[in-house]
């Protein structure tokens, strides 16, 4: 599955958080809204996360150096890491606090409750925008996976973080709509209290959910079992009786390591094992362009007859 694309869903919902931050704060210093802040809050971590996001993209494009020989892929997962974690500081515990402190303290009455509508009502078109971006941007890459599972395996580390961040904001400003709607219709102002606890508990898993996934992509992960398979058959071949055993890591969403051990005949001469891993590394580039860097070892072929492939030490797909 190719990892490239996400830069238009990025810079999208970079610019749509930016103007509904500005008009959700403009909204809380009219209407006094608890919901409204939280929400504002929320549009400001955005923006600053597409910011990082971007940011590392453009570090992860660093030429490979004595420091790191095996370059700088791995930006893009750290970086959307700081972004799971600032959803989570910024956005889930500040509105959680917010919430409960109006929650118990209590506050005034809204004021021009219905400018706060208005600006969610502009707020939710723009999100959906970003989000139809996202989703666009994503189904080249989803191929036939469910939308959940392409959260879960895909190796692009920014898409889906704004497709959960866009997903997330939608809901939020549903549920600010509503604490601010039924605060109007019953004159208390604890439903808009309540609204922002949900957006602080919607932000919070959230939040947890994109820090799972990308601290396994930090970490190190290998290629998904269909993708293991791929590399195999590709690699067998002519001289190449089988794959002995198979480790991969992803050093970047476009960057995969490929390390085998290749059995080949005892019989062989050393010029005609040179050209047959010559061959195996080619096929296996054409059949999986991101295997950036691939070292294969020749190994004599002890096998007791077993099918090619058997002993093939297993990759798992992401536990998380």
């Amino acid at each position: 599955m190719s990892a490239s694309g996400g830069g238009k869903a990025i810079v999208a919902a970079l610019a749509a958080n930016a103007g509904i931050a500005v008009a959700k704060f403009v909204g809380f210093a009219i209407t006094g809204s608890s919901s409204m802040l939280a929400e504002g809050v929320h549009s400001v971590a955005d923006t600053s996360n597409q910011g990082l996001l971007l940011f590392g993209r453009k570090r992860a494009r660093r030429d490979a150096d004595r420091e790191h020989p095996f370059g700088y892929g791995r930006d893009r997962f750290f970086y959307s890491f700081i972004v799971a974690l600032l959803i989570f500081s910024l956005g889930s515990v500040f509105a959680l606090y917010e919430g409960i402190h109006k929650l118990t303290a209590g506050s005034e009455d809204l004021t021009s409750p219905f400018v706060a509508v208005a600006i969610l009502v502009v707020a939710i078109a723009l999100e959906t925008y970003s989000f139809r971006t996202a989703i666009k941007e994503s189904r080249e890459l989803k191929g036939d996976q469910s939308w959940w599972g392409f959260i879960r395996t895909s190796v692009n580390p920014e898409l889906p973080v704004v497709l959960l961040e866009d997903f997330g904001a939608l809901i939020g400003l549903v549920l600010a709509l509503a604490g601010v709607g039924l605060s109007v219709l019953t004159g208390d102002v604890v439903f808009d209290a309540i609204g922002t606890i949900s957006i602080g508990v919607l932000l919070g898993v959230i939040a947890v959910i994109l820090i799972v996934e990308t601290k396994s992509l930090l970490i190190g992960e290998g290629a998904s079992a269909p993708l293991v398979r791929t590399i195999t058959g590709a690699l067998v071949g002519g001289p190449v009786e089988r794959v002995i055993h198979l480790r991969t890591q992803y050093l970047g969403p476009e960057e995969l390591l490929v390390a085998a051990k290749i059995a080949v005949s005892s019989s062989l001469p050393t010029e005609t094992v040179a050209e047959a891993i010559d061959h195996a590394e080619a096929r296996l580039r054409d059949a999986v362009p991101e295997a950036r860097l691939v070292y294969l070892e020749p190994d004599l072929d002890r096998s007791d007859g077993s099918p090619v492939g058997e002993a093939l030490d297993p990759t798992p797909d992401r536990a998380g």
